[in-house]
């Protein structure tokens, strides 16, 4: 019988051990289902998170490549303006160039539109006295072309400004 009572003694303090173990290994299951939890809660906050940030990106992406676009058509736009401006400039250097000379021109027609009102002012004033001169009986008929051909030069000249 002490055999048996010390089996039994035996057996239930493997049977205690056994609970214990049990009861260790129950909590550390808990312990591990708890932490399994909270890793799978973290996965999933962290997945949440990774999709809105792809998202983000796919926005700011989008958003690139609209102002990129916009960026070329500028670029486009400024290249366009520069150009045209550059025509502009060198349409207004040909205008000046163009300006200077017509006014040297202006000048030297003036000049000689000066010189051709003076002949003719001279002109009109000898008239009188060669008309006078060819009158009277003394002044000599050979003289009359002469006069003739100054009076034509005269008119061409003026005829020219």
């Amino acid at each position: 019988m002490d055999a048996i009572k010390k089996k039994m003694q035996a057996m239930k303090v493997d049977k205690d051990g056994a609970l214990e173990r049990a009861l260790v290994c129950e909590q550390e299951a808990r312990d591990a289902n708890t932490r399994a939890e909270k890793a799978e809660e973290e996965a999933r906050q962290l997945q949440k998170k990774i999709q809105t940030v792809e998202n983000e990106l796919d926005q700011t992406q989008e958003a690139l490549t609209l102002v990129t676009g916009k960026l070329e058509e500028k670029n486009k736009a400024l290249q366009n303006a520069e150009s045209e401006v550059a025509a502009l400039n060198r349409r207004i250097q040909l205008l000046e160039e163009d300006l200077e000379r017509s006014e040297e021109r202006l000048g030297s027609a003036t000049a000689k539109l000066s010189e051709a009102s003076q002949a003719a002012d001279e002109s009109e004033r000898l008239v009188p006295r060669y008309h006078l001169k060819s009158l009277s009986p003394n002044y000599p008929i050979y003289d009359l072309p002469h006069c003739t051909r100054i009076c034509k030069i005269l008119l061409k000249f003026t005829e020219n400004y």
